[in-house]
């Protein structure tokens, strides 16, 4: 095998451990429509997602929702499915030494009442809960009750493409009660979550997902106010093979602080992580992962009709930061009043209360560092509702739109799609898919303009039953930024959830192996 064979397994190995099981094969010039000595632009061919369990509350409704996008040149043959990780994770070790005694009672070939109770815990264990039938029409399914479980999937061939899931939860009552979504993401080694409390007003739990067939070991990092907190159990937090381990954040540490940046380190193995943040008043959401610490930060889409948005930022090190501080408006960026710059101190976590900063018009917050120089992490937390009937979801820096992401479990009523484009023009296509009980997909092309943030009329599938997809493709311009809000009214309480839309990462540049081989060859 030749130095240049090696070097594309390599890459395409990295890719996968850092995707989630991202993987594509040596790219055959003619089938990609690329001339030989060129990069090729293709489809993955296997990928994977992990989703946390979704609530603890007996009250819970959890609808989960799985889509890929119909992708030009992907394999014809594949799967897309979703199982328990709850189902599939390691037995105790006493139950086994249980399972070995009672095993015995096996005679003359006859299944005992206890091996045929296995034989269908396994059964089980092995139906998926989610699995795709054709791309280009998602698929949902329901639970109930804390009993909702964690899901880990894979994808591959056709499916692999774009493949997104997401899970959204109603909670009628208690801490936490309101709408809770969140999509699911690919394992990786590193996450930033500021905008996490250990407050006794806040439940806020850390769900760690290991899709993996041996442990993952973590160590979390908390950072407050005054920098790095003292924790008692945050080292080498172990996640056994193909489970799902949530950690309060408040059992961690002593130290009671409103605002904390959460920072996860993979030891050995990946995980997917999630932040979970219930409060008793004002109801709660899932925290996503921020974007990379960055000198340039976007949180898109907060909507219009905000009552408070508070900010939470952190850079890690020991340089001090003043931030920039505009929100890209329908007409354009503008520098809200009295919140032209922030302070951040090195390793401590800052929050600013910005106030009712949107006014009634769409909205994305946009800092930046000057030269871009000192990286930072961010999000913000938005409060709807009037005084004792609010409700609050969480939007992070998000990272940008490439090439195409998804939204899913939409609805004809409730939601609102928003896209920001706040260095440049740009041109997307937005693509309604067929519903998931029925109905016709329908695309339309939408113009941003530099430095502004539209909430678009998005396209709904016609003779919709059951929710859709609403898939992004970035046409010409850019970068362009976009979150979708799910939203309804329970009990004079404005439910809603906010998802920042990440790029699907269903295509990847390979560069061909013939150019490299006339270098390399002597």
């Amino acid at each position: 095998m030749n130095r240049t064979t090696l070097s594309l397994i390599a890459g395409a190995t990295a890719l996968a451990a850092v995707t989630g099981f991202a993987a594509v094969s040596a790219p055959d010039p003619e089938a990609a429509g690329q001339r030989t000595g060129a990069a090729a632009t293709l489809p993955v061919e296997r990928t994977g997602l992990l989703c946390p369990r979704p609530s603890t509350s007996d009250l819970a409704e959890t609808t989960y929702t799985s889509f890929t996008p119909v992708t030009e040149g992907a394999d014809g043959k594949g799967t897309a499915v979703l199982r328990s990780a709850a189902q599939q994770s390691a037995p105790d070790e006493n139950e086994n030494e249980n399972e070995d005694a009672e095993g015995e009672d096996e005679k003359d070939g006859e299944t005992t009442e206890k091996g045929d109770k296995d034989a269908a815990k396994d059964d089980k264990a092995d139906r998926p809960v989610l699995q795709l039938k054709e791309p280009g029409k998602p698929v949902s399914a329901e639970a109930d009750g804390a009993d909702a479980p964690a899901l880990v999937g894979t994808a591959d061939g056709r499916f692999a493409s774009g493949w997104t899931a997401q899970q959204t939860t109603e909670v009628a009552a208690g801490t936490g009660r309101g709408l809770q979504g969140v999509a699911c993401s690919a394992a990786d080694t590193q996450f930033w979550f500021p905008g996490a409390s250990t407050d006794d007003s806040r439940t806020d739990y850390i769900h760690l997902t290991n899709p993996d067939d041996s442990a993952a070991v973590v160590d979390i990092e908390l950072y407050g106010k005054d920098g790095e907190l003292e924790t008692t159990v945050g080292e080498g937090i172990t996640v056994k093979p193909r489970s799902a381990e949530p950690v309060l954040l408040s059992t961690l540490t002593a130290e009671k602080q409103t605002d904390v940046t959460v920072h996860v380190v993979v030891r050995s193995g990946r995980v997917g992580a999630a932040v979970q943040a219930l409060d008793d008043e004002t109801g709660g959401d899932w925290l996503p992962a921020s974007a990379d610490p960055s000198g340039r930060l976007v949180m898109p889409g907060i909507p219009k009709d905000a009552k408070a948005v508070r900010l939470v930022a952190f850079t890690p090190g020991d340089a001090d930061v003043d931030l920039r501080v505009r929100l890209a408006a329908p007409s354009g960026l503008i520098t809200p009043a009295g919140n032209e710059t922030l302070h951040l101190k090195g390793g401590m976590t800052a929050a600013f209360d910005l106030g009712e900063l949107t006014r009634g018009e769409a909205g994305s917050l946009v800092l930046t560092a000057p030269d871009g120089s000192v990286p930072v992490v961010a999000a913000v937390r938005v409060l709807r509702g009037e005084e004792g009937k609010q409700e609050s979801a969480f939007i992070p820096a998000a990272r940008p739109i490439e090439t195409r992401a998804t939204a899913l479990d939409n609805t004809a009523k409730g939601t609102t799609l928003s896209v920001t484009a706040p260095e440049g023009g740009a041109e997307i296509k937005v693509t309604a898919s067929a519903g998931t009980e029925g109905g016709t997909p329908q695309t339309k092309t939408y113009s941003i303009k530099p430095g502004t943030t539209q909430d678009i009329e998005a396209p709904v599938p016609a003779g919709l039953k059951g929710g859709y997809a609403l898939t992004v493709e970035t046409r010409s311009g850019g970068p362009v930024y976009a979150s979708r809000t799910l939203a309804s009214t329970e009990g004079g309480v404005p439910y809603f959830t906010v998802q920042p839309l990440p790029d699907d990462r269903g295509m990847v540049a390979v560069p061909d192996a013939s150019e490299d081989l006339s270098v390399l060859q002597r």
